[in-house]
């Protein structure tokens, strides 16, 4: 009698070091973990096969439910449409061939959309095109440039590679009492560390021609700061323009 209390109570004192929660992640993947901490953006954890192991960080909108030890459980995000609410059984296969269209979808699209500045300096033939317009005889070749930023986010594959999509009205040479209106339509990819390049048609009173960008973001406290520099070739002579701003995640 005396070994079975010890017993039962040994079993209590150490069954709550047992215990671990469950996390459903939106592909559906279910993984055994200790939940530390959910803020506004992130879950972090440790898995409890190596609980002496590093803090695990994961975005808040890839997790679907978080099952707690003691039987609970919270939603944190809603599936994507057509994803299997449960996991424990692969879903149903795809009868006939396999078509654009019958695949899961890579993540939500995330819009994002803030205030872009800086400038654009002119060469060679483009400033002399620019200063052939009325209004632009006495063009500076080094302009001001004030926006604002459309971005959304098409896909993002696990890695944290994401395909984008930018539209950036622009106006510039303000502070010479000019009113030069452009606006930038780009298809880019932006790598997981933040560096990013895209392609895309620029139109403004002067030409039509094709602007290629490259840049990074740097993020902080839910606040992405991007950092661009574009380059508009073409009629002899060249843009270049350097553009900064923040953006966030909009509804």
């Amino acid at each position: 009698m005396r070994h079975a209390l010890l017993f039962l109570l040994t079993f209590l004192l150490t069954a709550p070091a047992w215990a671990q929660d469950v996390l459903t992640k939106q592909n559906g993947d279910e993984l055994q973990v200790k939940v530390l901490e959910i803020s506004p953006t992130e879950v972090k954890y440790k898995r409890t096969d190596n609980p002496d192991g590093p803090l695990i960080s994961v975005r808040k909108s890839e997790v679907f439910m978080i099952r707690y030890a003691n039987g609970t459980k919270e939603i944190l995000s809603q599936l994507p449409a057509g994803a299997q609410p449960s996991v424990g059984s692969a879903p149903a296969p795809i009868t006939g061939p396999v078509v654009p269209g019958d695949e899961e979808p890579a993540f939500e699209h995330i819009k994002l959309g803030g205030p872009r500045l800086g400038f654009t300096v002119l060469t060679g033939g483009m400033l002399n095109k620019a200063r052939g317009i009325d209004g632009y005889h006495n063009l500076n070749p080094f302009l001001t440039q004030f926006g604002w930023q459309f971005e959304t986010r098409i896909f993002r594959m696990p890695n944290g590679t994401a395909g984008l999509f930018e539209i950036v009205p622009l106006i510039g040479g303000l502070e010479q009492g000019k009113f030069i209106p452009s606006i930038n339509g780009l298809i880019g990819i932006r790598g997981p560390k933040g560096f990013e390049f895209g392609l895309g048609p620029n139109l403004t009173p002067v030409s039509a021609n094709i602007a290629l960008a490259v840049g990074t973001s740097f993020h902080a406290n839910g606040v992405n700061f991007p950092v661009n520099f574009a380059v508009v070739p073409g009629n002899g002579g060249a843009r270049f323009s350097l553009l900064f701003g923040f953006n966030s995640k909009r509804n």
